[in-house]
């Protein structure tokens, strides 16, 4: 057993398999709303459902297998949010590309992912961010999947007036609030699955108020549906007429999934003290690479980018800091090909609390950002900022970078960057000129 385990960088001497499994088990209860968004949102760009979901599954399986063998570390990995928006409502329905075209610019950017991670580019960008804007990312971070929770729990709604308000007083958003106070009770108490146990306390509670949907003739088990109708269906015809807005469109895809992937897994990992001496993630290009594989598979299989989940925060906020976590939820998503009706099952409202909560645990790093001086403040305010306002990750990180190094040149430490972070700079202001070219 021992030599099995150790497979995922597990110790026993440091580590606990039921802290680990109960991690995994809450990662994947809070992220595997993913298996019911995925499909609806590719099935807008003209593809199968049902073979959709289990393309969805398939990829998310292969990445977090990778994480979990190879980079023994505890995140977990599918169809990106965002990533698949801009798949079905900007390739292909605003830009009028067919989704099996769609499909080649991610498998083009995996395999670009691929060949950044050999050769460590990845991992130089994440070594040239400073480390107050690392600390930002993490807080950032938090308020976005704060933001997300409160949002999804139908806490706060869009408005006319204020942008965003509070919602009504329905069953969903009050069972959401419910869970965000018993959850807070449980982590204060410091209870094990403490997220876990409140997940499915909130689902059970909202099937006699309508909020968790039973389907009528509901089975708890079904066989998945097969990926032939969108499997290797992928046109490369549009790479050869070297179509210049399509080629635009998979530099800005390979560009939102770097940023996506870099954030969190820095911001997750400083925000959980998983960083080295240095202030390094161990394992950081094997993570990467995880990633890069998973959006090739996932491409072929006939689902949109792959990327690390920052759902991935909430099991390494119950402890999970070995592979064995990934694995777990790995092996979760492979069952929940068979059981999709009750994965299905859990609302929004339930997963609220665990979004909400950890973004709370999430602030913990602003304690280091240095606020006194505004060449660090402002830059680091921003990259917090605008990852809620932009509903991005990476939008935070990029426009952050680009006003750290503003500043420095205005107040004459130009000097201080590297050739790197003007080359990086470069790159993102034309990610904002290009579209006017």
């Amino acid at each position: 057993m021992s030599s099995f385990l150790s497979i995922f960088g597990f110790d026993p001497a440091k580590h606990s398999v039921k802290v680990e499994v109960l991690a995994g088990l809450t990662t994947f209860l809070t992220m595997s709303y993913i298996l019911a968004v995925n499909p609806l949102m590719l099935s807008d760009a003209g593809m199968d459902k049902g073979a959709v979901f289990s393309a969805t599954v398939i990829a998310a399986v292969v990445g977090t297998l990778i994480m979990a063998v190879y980079a023994k570390l505890p995140f977990a990995q599918a169809s990106g949010m965002g990533l698949n928006a801009f798949f079905a409502y900007t390739l292909v329905i605003s830009m009028g590309y067919t989704w099996q075209q769609a499909l080649a610019v991610v498998l083009v950017e995996g395999l670009a992912f691929i060949l950044l991670t050999i050769f460590k580019v990845r991992e130089s960008i994440v070594n040239a961010i400073p480390l107050d804007l690392r600390y930002s990312i993490s807080v950032g971070i938090g308020l976005f999947i704060a933001y997300l929770g409160v949002q999804n729990g139908g806490i706060i709604v869009s408005s006319d007036a204020t942008m965003t308000g509070l919602g009504p007083w329905t069953a969903t958003s009050i069972i959401a609030m419910a869970g965000i106070v018993v959850g807070a009770a449980l982590l204060a108490l410091k209870i094990r699955g403490a997220l876990f146990y409140t997940i499915l306390l909130m689902t059970l509670i909202g099937i006699p108020f309508g909020v968790t949907n039973l389907p009528e003739n509901f089975t708890l088990i079904s066989m998945p549906s097969s990926i032939e109708p969108v499997a290797f269906q992928i046109d490369f015809s549009r790479f050869m007429m070297l179509d210049l807005d399509y080629i635009i469109a998979m530099l800005t895809l390979l560009f939102m999934d770097i940023f996506d992937t870099i954030g969190t897994l820095i911001g997750t990992a400083t925000g959980a003290k998983m960083l080295d001496e240095n202030g390094k993630l161990p394992n950081m290009n094997k993570a990467l690479m995880a990633d890069a594989v998973a959006t090739s598979v996932g491409a072929l299989c006939g689902t949109s980018t792959v990327t690390t989940y920052v759902e991935s925060t909430t099991g390494i906020v119950e402890g999970g800091r070995t592979g064995l976590t990934a694995f777990t939820v790995a092996m979760l998503f492979l069952v929940s090909l068979f059981f999709s009706p009750l994965f299905l099952m859990i609302p929004s409202a339930a997963t609220t609390c665990a979004l909400f909560l950890v973004g709370v645990m999430m602030m913990r790093p602003v304690l280091h950002i240095d606020f006194v001086h505004f060449r660090t403040g402002m830059p680091c305010f921003v990259t917090m900022l605008m990852m809620p306002f932009t509903a991005s990750i990476s939008e935070g990180i990029v426009l952050g970078m680009l006003s750290y190094i503003c500043v420095k040149i205005c107040t004459g430490q130009g000097k201080q960057l590297s050739a790197f972070m003007y080359v990086l700079g470069a790159l993102f202001l034309l990610k904002y000129i290009a579209p006017y070219l």
